[in-house]
């Protein structure tokens, strides 16, 4: 698969997620067989003004290639002329049209894009010709059930000079809920020349094999399913490539990936934050876990590097 000049092979893409895809955790979904990465999504508009804190969400210095960064916005100018200024970073600029937050679609971004198709058309443009990197966008399938407009949207992007398009198989409406509709971004993929990645639903390296199959997407992005699973990567590559897929991470395991992710997160952005930071993944790598609500309740408290320690103990004592 192409996306503009960056070639890659099957490719499983961790998706980008507010508060959830920083550096240390891109490093651990790369380590674990994710082949490429994309930010958290950034404002384009935050680093017009140059808003403090907006670097934070972008690349750091244990990200490595292929690495994409995810703006959001609506004004055409102020997108094409901040990725042009930060594309030297990344392999590939990603625009934002699926967030369905309703403080980023009130202010005409993220999946408000999706009723606007002369806007987006005029933003791939304008982001297109200032670029030399390739652009990218991700959608969703619609607003509403009664209103795919993806299809439409998907169209539109490829003929502005979009790289590639990521398709959320759910609308806006939905959130996070209910279940993506594979057959809907087959149908976008049968309708575009560029190359479609397939997102949604993708939970285990069986639904990896069964959205491939479904959709002829040349890859897959996979979101939510991650969060606390790291492990989800390599059991989808193992799969893909048409090998035994891996068995499950016993506890030591888990504890070493843990404490790495830790040391990452605390590399990037001190003890005080990176524990805080921390919390909502060690509850995600304990969700469903004998013993894990204690093991929450625990992490909920940690605040320095020694609370990251004695939690290593308990999750290892506790089998």
């Amino acid at each position: 698969m192409r996306i503009g000049t960056l070639e890659l092979r099957d490719p499983v893409f961790l998706a980008p997620m507010a508060g959830v895809t920083d550096g240390a955790f891109r490093k651990i979904c790369r380590a674990m067989g994710a082949d490429a990465c994309v930010t958290e999504m950034v404002s384009a508009k935050a680093l017009f003004y140059h808003n403090r804190g907006t670097e934070n969400l972008m690349r750091q210095p244990t990200d490595t290639s292929p690495l994409a960064l995810q703006l959001f916005g609506s004004d055409p100018e102020i997108l094409a002329q901040m990725a042009a200024k930060v594309q030297d970073d990344y392999d590939f600029i990603d625009l934002n049209m699926g967030c369905p937050m309703p403080k980023i679609v009130q202010n005409q971004e993220g999946s408000a894009l999706l009723e606007q198709p002369e806007l987006v058309r005029e933003i791939v443009k304008t982001m297109t010709a200032a670029l030399k990197k390739p652009l990218t966008v991700k959608i969703r399938i619609g607003v509403r059930p009664e209103a795919l407009c993806g299809f439409e949207i998907a169209r539109i992007a490829e003929e502005a000079g979009a790289a590639a398009v990521f398709v959320h198989g759910r609308t806006r409406s939905q959130l996070y809920s209910g279940k993506a509709d594979w057959n809907e971004i087959r149908r976008i993929r049968e309708a575009l020349s560029i190359p479609v990645i397939a997102n949604g639903d993708i939970d285990s390296a069986e639904a990896a094999l069964r959205i491939r199959e479904m959709t002829g997407c040349e890859g897959i992005m996979v979101g939510r399913a991650a969060r606390g699973n790291p492990w989800i990567f390599r059991e989808i590559r193992a799969a893909l490539d048409g090998k035994t897929v891996p068995p499950r991470p016993g506890r030591a395991e888990m504890a070493e990936v843990i404490r790495q992710h830790a040391e990452a997160e605390l590399a990037e952005k001190g003890e005080a934050v990176g524990c805080r930071e921390l919390r909502k993944h060690l509850a995600w790598y304990t969700a469903g876990m004998p013993g894990g609500a204690a093991l929450r309740k625990q992490a909920a408290g940690i605040s320095t590097r020694a609370d990251i320690l004695a939690f290593l103990r308990a999750f290892q004592e506790n089998k």
